[in-house]
């Protein structure tokens, strides 16, 4: 299989389960439509890099085809590396791609996920990836005919116990993830020094404000939203502890962070470390806004039985959210602005959704 490197870093990247299912997707159309076995297969990731990976297995009939591809995740230390992930594909009468998890893929079985309640746990990012690889190929065949696509990963149900899957309401297996394709390791200690580095060269250029996101998509939108230079922006992750510590230490006058409901929801505890090792949801606490908004003693206790931030804002009257979300924020912006050192640094903080649509702002 074929993977990158990074020389300041000396640690490999690798792909993400979306990307193997991709592609042993890919390689399961290739052989179906060919009748020939297929060793290796290449794929566009969502980054526009062409990739090529090794299918471990192949076999096909007039009717089906199944693929199998090995995990590699590079240097980081995923659950998933080495996990053999495998695409069944089927002929149908109907056009377009159908898309399921099999064995070892979960099912969403609680609100405030990507992906609906009853679908399988596979993601945006691999769907756009999966159904990109496959329509085309539906394109050269003649009699206007489809794919049933099947995604499993093997040994998947044992492995979801070692993660968050089962508290998040994702039952039965692994969630098929992936925002770009590519899996990029860390070395945490590089990581968290690199963003007070960050952090001075905005100050050094000029940057009115520092913008600290706490992923790739929040950041997107970010960017999107402000009309800064790109040192302004820093993905900050989960050490917003070390993005805000930094400003307050060198003087910058403002700092905007950019996050969704969970992030904020743990920022407004005071838990400036969001890692989940580190920090955990505290429902209380949003269940306390709510109170606050009047919430009915029938609303208050359906709120309590949530676990996920996002569950809980689902729950919530559509009325209700805006408010929520404001007040969210400014309970968020108050507590980074405290942690800055006596809050010398005005502190914004932004609310968004998957969508990247804002839903509450700490300023307004």
């Amino acid at each position: 299989m074929k993977t990158m490197t990074i020389d300041r870093e000396h640690l490999r990247r690798g792909f993400t389960t979306g990307a193997c299912a991709t592609a042993a997707a890919r390689a399961a159309a290739l052989a179906l439509i060919g009748q020939k076995r297929v060793t290796a297969v290449e794929i566009s990731l969502l980054t526009g890099e062409t990739v090529a990976f090794d299918v471990s297995e192949c076999r096909y009939s007039r009717g089906e085809a199944v693929c199998r591809v090995i995990k590699d995740a590079g240097d980081d230390p995923d659950i998933t590396h080495h996990a053999v992930v495998e695409a069944t594909l089927r002929w149908t009468d109907t056009p377009g791609i159908k898309l399921a998890g099999g064995e070892g893929v979960g099912t969403v079985t609680r609100p405030g996920l990507e992906v609906p309640v009853g679908e399988s746990a596979i993601n945006p990012g691999p769907r756009k990836m999966i159904t990109g690889e496959l329509i085309p190929l539906l394109g050269t065949c003649e009699g206007g005919r489809g794919f049933s696509v099947t995604v499993a990963i093997i040994g998947g149900e044992a492995l979801a116990k070692r993660t968050l899957n089962p508290r998040l309401g994702i039952v039965g297996g692994l969630s098929v993830l992936g925002t770009t394709g590519i899996v990029i390791p860390y070395s945490l200690d590089a990581y968290k020094a690199s963003i007070p580095q960050s952090v001075s060269i905005a100050k050094a250029c000029g940057c009115p404000k520092v913008v600290a996101s706490t992923g790739r998509r929040t950041e997107k939108y970010a960017q999107a939203a402000n009309d800064l230079g790109e040192e302004c922006f820093i993905l900050v992750g989960d050490f917003m502890d070390e993005a805000l510590r930094a400003c307050g230490e060198k003087g910058v006058p403002e700092a905007e962070i950019w996050c969704m409901v969970g992030k904020a929801s743990k920022l407004a505890a005071g838990e400036i470390n969001t890692h989940f090792t580190k920090s955990d949801i505290d429902i209380g606490l949003l269940a306390g806004i709510a109170v606050e908004m009047g919430a009915s003693e029938e609303l208050q206790t359906e709120l309590g039985t949530t676990v996920m931030a996002n569950e809980f804002l689902s729950k919530l009257p559509i009325e209700m959210v805006p408010d929520f979300c404001r007040r969210l924020s400014l309970a968020a912006a108050s507590r980074c602005a405290d942690f800055t050192g006596g809050g010398l640094v005005k502190v914004v903080c932004v609310v968004c959704d998957y969508d990247g649509k804002i839903l509450g702002r700490s300023d307004d």
